[in-house]
């Protein structure tokens, strides 16, 4: 028991020296001296911790004269800031000294605010007693002048802000018509410079590859091989492809004809694998198929991540990259239209650099405003807007989704990206070497749009538009009422489609209207 008090004495001993030592070390934490005899104190407290069972009695008196010191140094401290306290207490004293001889100062310097103000007071009473009489004599000037021009004072006002609105109305125009003038000038000239610059900043080669529906045979006696006992083989690869291969007079050579361009791929490669390997038969048809569908789908998702990698695109959608990948193997007028995006692309971000605008918006939109034609094979409508459904479905900003859409003008531009890809995809398109299609083909072609359209009764002009995408027929309003030009926009599609072949699809678009002019003599 005896132990057990004294351990009791012992921590409340060792409670006390760190209460003492916190509230030393709060009232000395600005002096370097605290800090030296706090740190002392701190690690005689652990000392004596150590030591407590071995030297119990001896730890006590050691711990009381600590405290006696420690007791001793804090009244010196406490007694050192008195004093300095009472220098503060002084130096206090004398600002309040300063302070009320600055009051003093400023109500002297009120009282002479006082004197001014009076002043002030008496002169606004003479300058109100001296407007009222100029108030007075311009009243009779202007009832002398009324006399003198037989006008009201309104009238006269009213003469002269109709005057004056006429001069302004004027020169208004006359600057708004140069301001215009001058900014057409220099939008030209810009516009000019940006798309010059954009062209020159891009080299690509002349031709873009494209995928092949002609396979080589090593010997015509592979023919019949691949036509097969009672045409078995052909029927199974036609079957297992949805291709149709034309064995035709020409020796050494099968032609691939569809118009899905992964199915001619897969039915390309299979049969290439199945010359290479020399087994043809149903069977290893079924099986070679499958196994070139497997490694095709692989090859078009590595195609689309190399162009995310290409261009650093960030979050875009899994469905978007593989659909990148498939135009690789997509032509259109035998340019290759993933190269063709990406050539849109970054013609899209030099100009909106140029201009100021975001890159990336405008690289995003120039790269995906044809991924619509990945799908043209499944899904009916046009590629611009097949392709911005996709884009919005994906998430795509609406920025870049209303560029897809409009960069064949199908819908109104919602922002400055959508005629950025516009030009970006003209410039790609029609630069030497881009497309094989010859001008006086596509002269032809669209001659050809315009001649069936001709052709039918109530037509007074028609004009093949967007690179003959669209023809747009004028009728004689006084021959052809409304039923009868929509009844002749559906012959006319049906006859488009008999006559002529192109890709996607081409808008009708019949107008009728009635214009009544009269002249006013």
């Amino acid at each position: 028991m005896v132990n057990i008090s004294l351990l009791v004495l012992l921590v409340l001993a060792a409670a006390l020296v760190a209460f003492g030592s916190f509230l030393f070390l709060y009232a000395r934490k600005k002096f370097l001296e605290a800090d030296r005899l706090f740190q002392d104190a701190r690690s005689k407290r652990k000392n004596i911790q150590r030591e407590i069972e071995n030297e119990k009695k001896e730890s006590l008196l050691k711990i009381k004269d600590e405290i006696y010191k420690k007791r001793s140094d804090f009244e010196l401290e406490m007694k050192r800031e008195r004093i300095e306290l009472d220098r503060l207490q002084a130096k206090l004293n004398n600002k309040y000294e300063a302070l009320d001889k600055k009051e003093s100062n400023i109500d002297e310097l009120r009282r002479e605010l006082q004197q001014k103000e009076r002043s002030l007071s008496r002169s606004e009473d003479i300058l109100r007693a001296n407007e009222t009489k100029l108030k007075n004599l311009y009243n009779e000037l202007i009832t002398k002048l009324e006399r003198v021009a037989s006008m009201t004072r309104d009238d006269a006002k009213q003469t002269l802000v109709d005057t004056l609105q006429a001069e302004v109305r004027l020169s208004n125009e006359k600057w708004i018509q140069k301001v215009e003038e001058d900014a057409k000038a220099r939008a030209k000239e810009k516009s000019i410079d940006i798309v010059t610059t954009a062209m020159q900043r891009y080299t690509s080669e002349q031709v873009t590859p494209n995928s092949s529906s002609i396979v080589q045979l090593p010997s015509d006696e592979m023919k019949g091989r691949i036509i097969g006992k009672e045409g078995r083989n052909i029927k199974a690869l036609e079957l297992a492809t949805g291709m149709e291969f034309v064995i035709g007079e020409t020796p050494e050579i099968i032609s691939i004809s569809g118009f899905n361009p992964i199915r001619r791929e897969v039915a390309k490669r299979t049969l290439d694998r199945l010359i290479s390997d020399g087994r043809i038969n149903p069977t290893r048809i079924e099986e070679t198929v499958q196994q070139v569908e497997t490694e095709l789908e692989e090859i078009i998702e590595e195609y689309g991540k190399e162009v995310a990698l290409e261009f650093n695109l960030q979050g875009l959608n899994p469905e978007i990259i593989t659909l990148l990948g498939k135009l690789q193997f997509r032509t259109s007028f035998s340019q290759n239209v993933l190269q063709h995006c990406k050539e849109v692309g970054i013609f899209s971000r030099m100009i909106a650099e140029e201009l100021g605008l975001d890159g990336q918006i405008a690289l995003r939109s120039g790269l995906l405003h044809d991924i619509g034609k990945a799908v043209t094979a499944e899904v009916e409508g046009p590629h611009a807007m097949i392709g911005a459904d996709i884009a919005k479905r994906c998430g795509e900003d609406p920025r870049v989704v209303n560029a897809i859409a409009a960069h064949h003008q199908e819908v109104p531009f919602a922002s400055i990206y959508a005629p950025i890809v516009v030009i970006a995809d003209t410039i790609s398109a029609s630069r030497p070497g881009a497309r094989r299609e010859t001008l006086s083909a596509y002269i032809k072609r669209l001659e050809k749009l315009e001649e069936i359209a001709q052709q039918f009764e109530g037509v007074k002009k028609a004009f093949a538009l967007q690179a003959g995408r669209e023809i747009r027929v004028i009728v004689q309003e006084d021959t052809l009422d409304d039923e009868q030009a929509g009844i002749l926009a559906r012959n006319l599609a049906e006859k488009i489609e008999q006559e002529m072949n192109f890709p996607g699809q081409i808008k009708v678009n019949v107008i009728r209207e009635k214009r009544a002019i009269e002249y006013a003599r």
